[in-house]
């Protein structure tokens, strides 16, 4: 079947996402030209331009691809939320967050760039409001204080999540980005496992949390 004008600009506009992706992952972003990125895609440097106004804008594109994702309820991290990984099954949600970043490997990896390249600007607004999405998907799930109920008395619900996910998914950022295999001293099945009773159980005793009072 013929393909419509459309369906020709949307199929280069894609082609140029992914090859912009590839190059902007793997070289960074001033590591990376238009020209590359035009060879990459088999476009010429005028059709790049055509559908985007400079580098920049192909840039912010890819991270806006990945905070669109991250929103839909069949990103994993999200999938594995609404089954009630969260506060159940932690090793669940430690799978959840490996899958996650195994999928969109070279998105996460654009989040490094922003920081080394642009100092943040791109993403520093998605993180600022990231409590306020958390806190939202709490509400929906855990109307009340339902929730409150089954964590350590005093803990915020929303943050005792995000810091579950930080963990998890900074984990497998660094063994999948990094290539930092068994990065804390032991292999991960048992490092997630550990890292979840610690999380349930809680870092100190008692006794450990009067000695450092009386410090």
């Amino acid at each position: 079947m013929k393909q419509t004008q459309g369906e020709k600009s949307e199929r280069s506009r894609n082609g140029i996402l992914e090859a912009a992706l590839n190059l902007f992952s793997h070289q960074g972003y001033r590591g990376t030209s238009i020209r590359e990125i035009a060879e990459a895609a088999g476009l010429s440097t005028g059709n790049v331009y055509h559908h985007f106004p400079d580098k920049e804008a192909l840039f912010r594109t890819l991270l806006d691809q990945y905070w669109a994702a991250i929103d839909q309820p069949d990103f994993p991290f999200n999938k594995a939320l609404a089954a009630g990984a969260f506060p159940d099954d932690l090793n669940a949600l430690a799978k959840a967050a490996e899958e996650s970043v195994r999928d969109y490997r070279r998105h996460v990896a654009l989040i490094y760039v922003d920081v080394v390249e642009f100092d943040g600007t791109h993403i520093r607004k998605f993180y600022s409001g990231m409590s306020n999405r958390f806190a939202t998907f709490l509400n929906a799930r855990f109307p009340g204080d339902s929730l409150k109920d089954r964590l350590a008395p005093g803990t915020d619900p929303t943050l005792a999540l995000m810091l579950v996910s930080r963990i998890f998914l900074q984990y497998f950022a660094v063994e999948m980005l990094f290539g930092v295999p068994d990065q804390l001293g032991h292999e991960t099945p048992l490092a997630i496992r550990e890292i979840s009773e610690i999380l349930r159980r809680g870092l100190f005793n008692s006794g450990a949390e009067k000695g450092e009072k009386g410090v």
